[in-house]
């Protein structure tokens, strides 16, 4: 009995993957994220011109046979550097992404579990940068710090880290009363245990 009702999550795991292959949206997404993958890893070889060439001169031409997307304002091919900057987009989206997964979860953590004046002071302030566009905040932080690689990862990190905390924080004022929880305070675990090893794994289910 225990066996069979072990093996019935992972059958319905299974049998999830299973209808997302036989997805046709899925497929195509595949296919489409291998495309860049690929344009990251061979974009110099791809692309016909050089993508930091300027040619003044065919500035803002339109699409044609020789500039597939056409030229920016300096002339440069705008489909050579689409293709070679999607080198650049794999590597800071993904970085970008851990950062604000990371620093949101821990925050959401720390606001929801201890709430009081932790709430009021980090909850409001969480409240009042998601009142604000959060690409014109980031467009500014990078303005106004520089937009090397390693600062747009942090800058677009630590700006979409309050969406991540808010909803952390959900669902661990969901958690922070229930029977797991309490039986860990009467264990005497510190906080830290008890957010990070009890209530957060129990909210990435």
């Amino acid at each position: 009995m225990s066996t069979a009702a072990a093996a019935s999550p992972k059958a319905h795991r299974f049998e999830a993957l299973g209808a997302l292959m036989r997805s046709l949206m899925f497929d195509i997404g595949v296919l489409i994220l291998l495309f860049w993958v690929v344009c990251a890893l061979f974009g110099h070889w791809i692309v016909p011109v050089d993508p930091y060439a300027s040619d003044p001169l065919n500035s803002l031409t339109p699409p044609s046979g020789d500039h597939w997307f056409g030229t920016d304002q300096l002339g440069r091919d705008v489909f050579a550097r689409v293709i070679v900057g999607a080198r650049d987009i794999l590597t800071i989206a993904p970085r970008a992404t851990l950062i604000g997964t990371a620093a949101g979860t821990a925050i959401g953590l720390i606001v929801g579990y201890f709430d009081g004046w932790v709430d009021a002071v980090i909850g409001r302030a969480i409240d009042a940068l998601l009142a604000l566009p959060l690409v014109i905040v980031a467009l500014l932080a990078l303005a106004a710090i520089g937009a090397s690689n390693t600062t747009v990862i942090i800058v677009i990190g630590l700006t979409f880290a309050p969406i991540t905390a808010r909803t952390v924080r959900a669902a661990v004022l969901g958690e922070r009363h229930l029977d797991y929880v309490l039986a860990a305070q009467l264990r005497g675990e510190n906080a830290l245990y008890i957010m990070f090893a009890e209530i957060l794994p129990t909210c990435c289910r």
